[in-house]
């Protein structure tokens, strides 16, 4: 029994993520975040225009 605590240790350290070591998963999500902006599925609020793609082009990046 104690095999399974060693061996769910073991899993948990071996996928552990660390932040930075990868590249991002969707680049566009990550330069519409660095603006300052933020991405929504569907439209954009009526103060804010859509200014680009998140997500791969699933969803909008939108600005003030």
């Amino acid at each position: 029994m104690k095999i399974l605590y060693l061996l769910f240790a073991v899993f948990l350290l071996l996928f552990q993520a660390t932040s930075g070591s990868a590249d991002p998963l969707f680049p566009d999500t990550v330069e519409c975040r660095t603006q300052g902006n933020f991405c929504r599925a569907g439209a954009c609020p009526p103060t804010f225009a859509a200014t680009g793609s998140c997500h791969g082009g699933l969803l909008k990046c939108c600005s003030k």
